[in-house]
C-alpha cells in the first residue's frame, strides 16, 4: 500500500476531533475525504503530510514514495517567472537537458567521440524514459488547463494574486508528478472550464489522489473511494460521491427501518401478551409467559443518530405572480471597452429555476446586479411581472450591514417578530445563545452566508436571485439548501459554479458564452449533452428568440414522456396501496370476528359450568353427558380460535 494511516487520534481544548482513524490508500486509488465543516478533514491532512503531530497513531508511506500537498492557503513563490518556476519543479530533467546539450557541443569538437557518444546515448535514453522530450509541453498544458494564458507565463511569480498563486501552486504539484497528490479544496480558485480540465487530469493520473472538496460533481468524476469523517471517526465507502450518498442514505434508512420495526414488534408482542393474560386460561397464560421470555432475549437496537445540527430551510412565497415574471430586452453591458454581453433577450416564466453558468469574468454577477439595481446596463431594459417580489443573495453579502449584530440584522428588517421568534429562526441557522449578538463584520464567510439565507427565508419573496449561494457551505448544508430550493414554488435565477447544485435545482440552464446567452431547457446533465449541438447551431440559438423559454422542444418532449411515466408509476402505486389497504381491512375484520367469537364461547362455557352445577343436571347422567359434549366442542373451537387469533395478530 502507498499510504497507511493507523489509529490516529487528535484532541484540542474543545475535545477530540479524531479518534482511532485508520485507512489505507493504494497506488492509483482516487480517494475523497468528506465531512462537515469543523469535522477535522484539514487536521487529518496536516497529520498525514507531517505538518501536525497526532496524539496517538502512526502514518506510514511506502518506501521511496513521494507526495505533493496543496493546502487551502496554498501559495506559489519564487523570484522567476511562472514558467521558470515550473521548470524548477522538473530540475532533474532540466539538468539532464543541459548535460545533453553539453555533450552535443563536445561531440562537435572532440577528436574521439566514441566515449562521448556512449555517455550521450545512455543519458538520452534515460531522458526519454523520464519524459524529457514532453515535459515542457506538459507544463504548458497544465498552466493553460488551470486558466493561465501564454502571456501569463512570463509574469513574475511575485506579481500573482492570491487566487493565481494557489492555482500556480496546484500546477507545480501536477508538474512534479508525485506518487500521491493530496489536495485540500483545489477547486476554490478555478473557473468551471479549469475544474473540468482538472477532473480529466486527475482521473487519468497514474498516481494516487487524496482530495478534500465540497464540489460533489468534481468528486463524482474522480473518486473511486470515499472516506467519511463523522463524529471523530472514518468510515470507508467504495465508489464515487453519489454512490457514497446513496449507500449512506440506504444504510441510515435500513437502520431506522429495523429500529422502528423492532419497536413496533416489541409493542405488538406486549399487547398480545396482555391480551393472552386477559383470557385467564391456563394455556393462554403459558403462551403469554413464553412470549415474555422470548421478548426478554431480544437485543434491542439503538435508534440511528440523526444529524442534529441541520439547518431548517423552507422558502414559501407570500404571493402568486403572473405567468411572465421577468422580461429582458436587448440588454448589453461593457467594462473598460470589453463587452460582457450584448443584445440579451430573456423571458423567465413563473416557477422556472434558471441557473446561469459561464467562465469567470463573463458578466454573470454583473447581470444579477443589474436586476437588483446595483449596476446599470449600457443598452436595453428589463421588466418585472405583476406581483413579483424579489429577494437577493449576493456572494459578497452586501445586503448585510457589517456594523449590525446578527440579531439586529433580522429584527430591523422584521420589527413585527418577537425576540423568541427571531431566536428560533437564528437557532435553525445554528446561531444560539450569545452568538446572536456577534457583529456581522466579525463573522466568517460561511456564517455570513447563513445570515443571508435566514434573511432570504424570511423575505416571503416569490422570485429568488442567488449569486453563488453555496460558497463556504459544507456538503450537508448544501444538500439542505438544494432540497429547500427544489421544493420552492416560486421562481429562481441563480449564478453558481457548483455543478452538482446546479444539476439538482435547475429546470433551465442559460450559458453566458462569447458574449451571448445560450438557452437549454433542462438541468446541467442536459446542458452537457446538448452543448456542442447548440454551439454548432449558434446562428440559430444565439438569435434573440433562442433565449426565450420557447426553445428546447426535444427537452419538452422528454419531460412530457417523463411526466407520463410518473403518472403511470403513480397509478400503479395507488393500485398497490389500495390492495394493501383492502388486505389490512380484511385482517382487522377477521381479527375482530375472532375476538368476538372467543368472547361468546367464554360466555357459553361459563353458562355451561353454571348449568352443570344445578342439582337436576348434576344427578342426571344423560343431561350431564350432553353438556360435557357441548363443553368439549366449545373448548376445541376455542383452541382453534386462539391459534387463529395469534396467527392474525402476528401478521400485523
Amino acid at each position: 500500500m502507498l499510504l497507511s494511516v493507523n489509529n490516529i487520534s487528535k484532541s484540542f481544548e474543545t475535545g477530540p476531533i479524531l479518534s482511532g482513524v485508520s485507512f489505507n490508500v493504494e497506488r492509483r486509488q482516487k480517494t475523497a475525504l468528506v465531512g462537515s465543516n469543523g469535522s477535522g478533514k484539514t487536521t487529518l491532512l496536516r497529520i498525514i503530510t507531517g505538518e501536525s503531530e497526532p496524539d496517538t497513531g502512526i502514518v506510514t508511506y511506502e518506501k521511496d514514495s513521494s507526495f505533493g500537498y496543496l493546502s487551502q492557503e496554498g501559495t506559489f513563490s519564487g523570484g522567476g517567472t511562472i514558467f521558470e518556476e515550473m521548470l524548477l519543479c522538473r530540475s532533474e530533467l532540466v539538468k539532464m537537458e543541459e548535460d545533453l546539450r553539453s555533450l552535443e557541443a563536445q561531440m562537435a569538437t572532440a577528436d574521439d567521440v566514441s566515449a562521448i557518444c556512449d555517455r550521450y546515448e545512455k543519458l538520452r535514453t534515460e531522458f526519454d524514459l523520464k519524459g524529457g522530450y514532453t515535459f515542457r509541453s506538459e507544463i504548458v498544458g497544465v498552466l493553460k488547463g488551470l486558466g493561465f494564458t501564454e502571456e501569463d507565463f512570463d509574469r513574475k511569480a511575485s506579481t500573482l494574486s492570491g487566487g493565481q498563486k494557489t492555482r500556480a501552486a496546484l500546477g507545480a504539484i501536477l508538474v512534479k508528478k508525485p506518487d500521491l497528490i493530496i489536495l485540500d479544496e483545489p477547486t476554490n480558485h478555478l473557473d468551471m472550464n479549469s475544474v473540468i480540465w482538472l477532473e480529466g487530469y486527475l482521473s487519468a493520473y497514474d498516481g494516487a489522489v487524496l482530495i478534500v472538496s465540497h464540489d460533489r460533481y468534481f468528486l463524482d468524476k474522480i473518486a473511486d473511494t470515499v472516506l467519511e469523517l463523522e463524529n471523530t471517526r472514518v468510515n470507508s465507502y467504495r465508489g464515487n460521491y453519489s454512490d457514497y450518498a446513496a449507500k449512506k442514505k440506504m444504510l441510515f434508512e435500513a437502520q431506522m427501518k429495523a429500529y422502528l420495526n423492532q419497536q413496533q414488534e416489541i409493542k405488538h408482542q406486549e399487547e398480545v401478551i396482555e391480551k393472552l393474560k386477559s383470557f385467564n386460561r391456563e394455556k393462554s397464560i403459558k403462551r403469554a409467559e413464553s412470549r415474555e421470555k422470548a421478548l426478554e432475549k431480544i437485543e434491542v437496537l439503538d435508534r440511528p443518530e440523526v444529524i442534529s445540527n441541520e439547518i431548517n430551510l423552507r422558502f414559501k412565497p407570500s404571493k402568486v405572480p403572473g405567468n411572465d415574471v421577468l422580461t429582458v430586452e436587448n440588454l448589453s453591458k461593457s467594462f473598460d471597452g470589453r463587452t460582457l454581453f450584448k443584445d440579451m433577450n430573456v423571458k423567465i416564466k413563473r416557477g422556472e429555476h434558471v441557473c446561469i453558468i459561464g467562465d469567470n469574468g463573463t458578466g454573470k454577477t454583473t447581470f444579477l446586479k443589474i436586476l437588483n439595481g446595483l449596476e446599470t446596463s449600457d443598452t436595453g431594459s428589463f421588466k418585472w411581472g405583476t406581483n413579483v417580489e424579489t429577494a437577493y443573495y449576493d456572494q459578497e453579502h452586501l445586503v448585510l450591514d457589517p456594523n449590525k449584530t446578527i440579531y439586529d440584522e433580522i429584527s430591523d428588517e422584521h420589527p413585527d417578530m418577537t425576540i423568541t421568534q427571531i431566536r428560533t429562526v437564528l437557532a435553525a441557522f445554528l446561531f444560539t445563545d450569545d452568538n446572536v449578538y456577534k457583529e456581522i463584520k466579525l463573522l466568517s464567510g460561511g456564517e455570513k452566508g447563513r445570515v443571508s439565507l435566514a434573511k432570504l427565508m424570511l423575505s416571503d419573496a416569490n422570485f429568488l436571485i442567488l449569486d453563488e449561494p453555496t460558497n463556504h457551505l459544507d456538503i450537508t448544508t448544501k444538500e439542505i439548501l438544494e432540497q429547500a430550493l427544489s421544493e420552492f414554488e416560486g421562481t429562481i435565477i441563480c449564478v453558481s459554479h457548483d455543478r452538482y447544485f446546479v444539476n439538482k435545482i435547475s429546470t433551465r440552464i442559460i450559458e453566458l458564452h462569447e458574449g451571448y446567452f445560450d438557452n437549454y431547457i433542462g438541468n446541467y446533465d442536459y446542458y452537457l449533452e446538448k452543448r456542442e449541438d447548440v454551439r454548432k447551431a449558434s446562428d440559430v440559438y444565439r438569435a434573440p428568440s433562442a433565449t426565450s423559454s420557447g426553445s428546447g422542444s426535444a427537452s419538452a418532449s422528454s419531460i412530457s414522456e417523463s411526466a407520463q411515466q410518473t403518472q403511470s408509476d403513480s397509478a400503479a402505486d395507488w393500485k398497490a396501496q389500495k390492495a394493501q389497504q383492502a388486505e389490512a381491512r380484511k385482517k382487522a375484520n377477521d381479527l375482530k370476528k375472532c375476538e368476538d367469537r372467543i368472547t361468546e364461547i367464554e360466555d357459553e362455557l361459563a353458562q355451561l359450568e353454571s348449568k352443570m352445577a344445578e342439582p337436576d343436571v348434576a344427578t342426571s347422567p344423560s343431561k350431564l353427558n350432553e353438556l360435557v359434549k357441548k363443553q368439549n366442542e366449545l373448548n376445541t373451537e376455542l383452541e382453534d380460535l386462539m391459534e387463529k387469533w395469534e396467527a392474525l395478530s402476528g401478521d400485523n
